[in-house]
């Protein structure tokens, strides 16, 4: 019996202890505490696994793109720029001279403006003074205006003025040339030494020659072939390239264009000069009138006298 008791009492008091916690428990529930924390082990935060983005593959280099110079090809010409120094251009000038000589391109067809960087003075109107005709052989009274008169044997008769070139050889003044042909002969006149081929005169510039105008009274053996007879007062004068002939024994002379001449051509670098109601043509200190003779247009020198009206 007395094991019996102490075993009762043993499991009573095993119960005891096991219920008191939750006694106290629901006690601290009732007056609104935390229950007290259970003694449990912490657990150890987990990272997460990192993620590992996968490897790139490397892009290819890009290959430079060639230039426009690489991609040329190497016998292709590159286009040059032509310096036009600003000079005027007619196209009645031509690029080679059938003769042989070699032109500067970049000087062709210019008039009369000359470079005057090479240190040549030409006079342009050297030849160009109207040899004054006996003012009493003419038949028509003179065209007056501006307190001038301008005297001509035909009537006035307009058509535009078109320049002419005589031919491959020939150039008009202010021409440059790097070398001349071996038939240039040298003329000298007035301590002033001249090259003079097939029509055309030159004077020397640094590394070539310039054509110019006719020098008066330079002499030649032969006339230019082509060149137009033209009688004024039963005298015979030869027209070339703007120049006048005169035959002198068994020469020709350059000669002042003489008033009354008619001419079927006028070279390049001539203007159109409006006076009064009247269009001439003026070349140098030259005025031409334009007429009209057997159905062809042509030009006659015009003698120009200073005067009242």
């Amino acid at each position: 019996m007395k094991a019996i008791r102490n075993f009762t009492i043993w499991l009573l008091f095993i119960s005891f202890t096991a219920i008191q916690p939750f006694e106290g428990l629901a006690q601290e529930r009732r007056r609104g505490g935390a229950a007290p924390a259970r003694n449990r082990p912490a657990r150890t935060p987990q990272k997460a696994p990192a993620r590992t983005r996968p490897a790139q593959t490397a892009r290819p280099a890009q290959t430079a793109r060639p230039t426009r110079q690489q991609t040329r090809p190497a016998n292709r010409p590159q286009n040059n720029t032509v310096n036009r120094n600003n000079i005027n251009r007619n196209n009645s000038g031509n690029r080679v001279n059938n003769s042989g000589n070699r032109v500067n391109n970049s000087r062709r067809n210019v008039n009369i403006n000359v470079d005057n960087s090479r240190d040549i003075n030409v006079h342009n109107n050297r030849n160009t003074v109207v040899r004054r005709n006996n003012i009493n052989t003419y038949r028509r009274p003179p065209y007056a205006y501006g307190g001038r008169r301008y005297y001509s044997y035909h009537p006035y008769y307009y058509h535009p003025y078109r320049p002419y070139a005589w031919g491959p050889v020939w150039h008009p003044w202010g021409f440059f040339i790097a070398t001349l042909a071996t038939t240039a002969i040298i003329v000298s006149i007035n301590n002033a030494k001249y090259h003079y081929d097939q029509g055309v005169w030159y004077q020397q510039a640094n590394n070539g020659y310039t054509v110019v105008q006719a020098p008066v009274g330079a002499t030649i053996t032969t006339v230019p072939s082509g060149a137009q007879p033209v009688v004024v007062n039963n005298v015979t004068n030869y027209y070339y390239g703007g120049a006048y002939y005169e035959k002198d024994g068994s020469k020709y002379t350059v000669v002042s264009p003489p008033a009354g001449a008619v001419v079927q051509n006028l070279p390049a670098g001539g203007e159109e000069v409006k006076v009064g109601d009247q269009t001439y043509v003026k070349v140098g200190e030259t005025y031409y009138q334009p007429v009209n003779l057997d159905g062809k247009s042509q030009y006659e020198v015009v003698q120009v006298e200073d005067g009242a009206q």
